[in-house]
């Protein structure tokens, strides 16, 4: 098969294919020689999503008992920390393990069918899992369902046309995954170690909004499974930084919600969180004032348009109503309303109360939900009548850092 494209926002975008699709196919190549003995330069697999790829052979070595093989991730158009890591499988005819208690022991998967039986385990550059409430279980490696499927599917299919009966162990390494862990999200998702080999439609959606939800998601599981009953979202990295240094709390309280306001809302209501604060810029949170759930530029932006409606509404003149409309940012809006006593404070109370209004429509009294909305050169410049009790249960949680008063909407320090 040749390259697929998609095309998003008026650009054509190329596909391209997951660590677990690499990992079958070299596992299927790895396969194939040791019990055909055969060379193979290329194979053809089919991805779930029913696309089939004809996949290069890399850096294959080939002895009596075991034959290892490679391929090369292609992230396409979406490239990741992975892009170009060639991911090797290593097939053999020999057990690893001393006994079946150091086999269980090791963290590998089984599958049998009937006197087919075939093991999967991870080598270097594959983490392994420490926390719970991901899709693979504590101390395993974290190689995820699909992928493993796929693996055990495409190794079985060639015994099968062999004829062979028995044992076959399967070991997955990636040896670049061990730096470029360092780079993803997976220490703070609880594998350690190396990295994940995932996919569930085998192959990599051009700018996929998919895989930062479904971290979004983990994140939030393993905030509940862990008993943290209040969980702070923040936007980005202003957020971060100003929720630690700022407001003395814990970043380890906090999931990264990026644009995804409304999403992060409904998962955290599925994952079973019982509350949640939202620490956000300005900059982002006035655009939720008008109701917009997903922040990024390329959805909304309303940000002058919801201040210069507040600001009309409060009574100010039409010509600042005029430069409010044409502000390139907030702060330059938010300097220009310094220029009329009360009228930031009047101004920022209402659209507070109007993010806050928004954020529990959302969430339709499924959870409890609360507000805070700063900049870098302010502080704080509004929070919902219920932020400052849930961020006393915040510090109940977790140590902090002493901090000045806070006052309800719309008040600064």
């Amino acid at each position: 098969m040749g390259k697929s494209y998609i095309y998003k926002n008026r650009k054509k975008l190329r596909w391209g294919y997951t660590t677990g699709t690499c990992a079958a196919a070299a596992s299927l190549a790895a396969a194939v020689v040791l019990l055909r003995r055969e060379s193979v330069e290329q194979v053809q697999i089919e991805t779930p999503k029913g696309i089939l790829l004809d996949l290069e052979i890399e850096d294959m070595k080939a002895e009596r008992d075991w034959v290892s093989c490679a391929v090369r991730k292609d992230g396409g158009d979406d490239p990741d920390v992975t892009n170009g890591f060639l991911v090797y499988s290593r097939v053999s005819r020999e057990n690893p393990f001393k006994d079946k208690w150091e086999t269980r022991k090791s963290g590998c998967y089984e599958y049998k069918n009937g006197t087919l039986h075939l093991f999967l385990s991870g080598g270097m550059g594959i983490g392994r899992v420490t926390k719970e409430g991901l899709s693979c279980e504590v101390g395993k490696y974290a190689i995820n369902p699909v992928p493993r499927q796929m693996i055990f599917s495409q190794v079985e299919k060639v015994c099968r046309q062999e004829g062979f009966q028995g044992s076959l162990w399967i070991e997955i390494s990636v040896p670049e995954g061990v730096e470029a862990a360092s780079r993803t999200f997976n220490g703070k998702l609880g594998i350690e170690g190396g990295i994940s080999i995932l996919g569930t439609s085998g192959m990599v959606e051009p700018m996929s909004e998919t895989a930062l939800l479904e971290t979004i998601r983990l994140e939030l599981r393993q905030k509940a499974l862990e008993g943290q009953s209040q969980v702070i979202l923040t936007p980005g990295n202003y957020g971060q930084q100003f929720i630690k240094k700022a407001m003395g709390l814990e970043l380890e309280q906090a999931v990264k919600c990026s644009n995804f306001i409304g999403a992060t809302i409904d998962m955290a209501v599925e994952e079973g969180v019982k509350g949640l604060l939202l620490i956000g810029h300005g900059g982002k949170l006035i655009k939720v004032a008008a109701g917009v759930m997903n922040t990024h530029s390329s959805v909304a932006d309303g940000r002058m348009e919801v201040l210069a409606a507040y600001a009309g509404a409060w009574g100010c003149k039409k010509e600042l109503v005029r430069r409010l409309l044409s502000s390139v940012t907030v702060e330059d809006a938010l300097r220009q309303m310094d220029a009329v006593e009360g009228l930031l404070e009047g101004v920022m109370r209402q659209v507070t109360e109007a993010v806050d209004r928004h954020l529990k429509g959302r969430a339709g009294g499924r959870i409890a939900i609360e507000t805070v909305i700063f900049t870098n050169e302010r502080g704080i410049l509004g929070m919902s009548c219920g932020a400052a009790g849930m961020l006393k249960k915040l510090r109940c949680e977790k140590p902090y850092a002493g901090m000045g008063r806070i006052s309800p909407v719309g008040n600064r320090f």
